[in-house]
């Protein structure tokens, strides 16, 4: 039987939070070698992690599009000082929308078949996604932009 966690502190350790479509939880985290099975959505996960690193996430989100001219599916910064980023796979609104960490991410790779892309992380574990290599590659990139716009 699984164990079914009501919430989840995102954390250095955090590769991606992706959507379950369960009763019982709502997400599935995937954290080093483990996943972990949460009541609450991907979407309220990342928004109790920005507040837990110093911002609201709303606040993210207006800082970021000034900063870097983003208006759509913007990466979020939820703790720079640990060097915490997520980005949306999907507009975070969509009940599909993964948050992936950028950190994480060893290689982004295209792939036939009933998904489009794989996403390879540095501990080897891999994920396969809905959306295509350009799109998760360019929300790879914002994320660096987001990096760099607080880094200066």
């Amino acid at each position: 039987m699984k164990e079914i966690l009501t919430t989840y502190n995102v954390n250095e350790e955090t590769n991606a939070l992706t959507p379950a479509f369960q009763l019982d939880y709502q997400t599935i985290v995937l954290e080093g070698k483990r996943e972990l099975f949460v009541k609450q959505t991907p979407l309220e996960l990342i928004k109790l992690a920005a507040k837990r690193g110093g911002a609201e996430y709303n606040g993210r989100r207006t800082s970021m599009t000034y900063l870097t001219g983003i208006h759509k599916k913007i990466p979020i910064p939820i703790n720079p000082q640990k060097n915490i980023y997520a980005f949306p796979t999907t507009s975070p609104n969509q009940a599909h929308c993964s948050w992936i960490f950028f950190h994480h991410v060893d290689e982004i790779k295209p792939t036939k078949g009933n998904y489009r892309s794989i996403i390879q992380f540095k501990n080897g574990r891999e994920i396969k996604m809905n959306e295509s290599l350009h799109i998760l590659e360019k929300q790879m990139y914002r994320t660096w932009l987001c990096k760099k716009a607080l880094n200066e």
